[in-house]
């Protein structure tokens, strides 16, 4: 069994402080295999808030593996947004675009989907498609194999389809052809766990797709500061879902998810266990 964690939306430049030590504790407790980070470092990809996320990530257990998101583009320097959209994200975080951590158990393969020209959409392309495949082409059939990205390739019904990542049902027919188990993202401010299979009908396929709320932020859209815990085994995956309790001030067990895979099918076992004291 391999432990992730999985944060997104840290939004340093917009963060509530009190949560930082709490949040730090807990996943040091959890002691996760690797640590995702689903985009969106800072608020205003300014270099003092990269340099404020680049210090609290050292004090993080590794290995991480960490997509920018669009707030990791700047929004006003007209100049830096066309020209050098992630210079400083590449600069202070990291300037591995597509990363990647393989073992006997799983495959994280991170893919950048912010873009210049949009102010919050995102894409993904053919090229980035085609790496996906080469990265994950060798990896044995018994290993999970997981992409990270910031903007969604599914979400529940309630969302708008213009919430996707542009060329998403693409992305989901190479995911498909390569064997992609889970989706990781975040940009939603929203914590959801489900399969592909209600929006994608695909022929013996659907991934289960993990979005994480916002962990730091005092941008929360209605939900709680909240991330997720995932416990991945060959055939079966457990998602614990932390959010944080403003009266106690710290984070708790909110609710987890189970899914099963048969074939290349996920399918939830469960409608989510809630934990006791929220």
């Amino acid at each position: 069994m391999r432990t992730l964690v999985h944060l997104s939306d840290l939004h340093f430049g917009r963060v509530d402080h009190a949560l930082l030590a709490p949040l730090r504790t807990l996943i040091e407790r959890i002691d996760p295999d690797v640590l995702v980070v689903s985009g969106d470092l800072t608020q205003r990809a300014k270099p003092e808030q990269f340099e404020e996320a680049r210090a609290y990530l050292d004090t993080l257990p590794g290995p991480q593996i960490i997509v920018p998101g669009n707030h990791d583009i700047s929004l006003y320097n007209v100049f830096r947004r066309f020209v050098k959209p992630l210079d400083r994200y590449k600069r202070y975080i990291t300037d591995d675009l597509d990363p990647c951590y393989i073992d006997g158990e799983i495959a994280v393969v991170g893919v950048n989907t912010a873009r210049s020209f949009t102010i919050k959409d995102g894409k993904v392309s053919r090229d980035q498609l085609e790496a996906v495949r080469r990265q994950l082409a060798g990896v044995p059939s018994d290993v999970t194999r997981i992409v990270v990205a910031h903007h969604p390739f599914d979400l529940p019904d309630h969302f708008e389809e213009r919430d996707l990542v542009n060329r998403a049902p693409r992305a989901m027919q190479a995911f498909s052809e390569c064997g992609v188990d889970i989706l990781m993202g975040g940009h939603m401010h929203a914590s959801h766990a489900g399969s592909t299979a209600a929006r994608y009908q695909m022929s013996e396929y659907a991934a289960l797709v993990v979005q994480a709320g916002t962990a730091t932020s005092t941008r929360g859209r209605g939900e709680v500061n909240s991330f997720n815990v995932l416990r991945v085994e060959s055939q079966q995956v457990e998602i614990d879902r932390y959010g944080w309790d403003v009266v106690h001030k710290h984070f708790e067990l909110v609710d987890t998810d189970k899914f099963l895979r048969s074939g290349n099918v996920w399918t939830p076992h469960n409608d989510g266990l809630m934990a006791a004291g929220l």
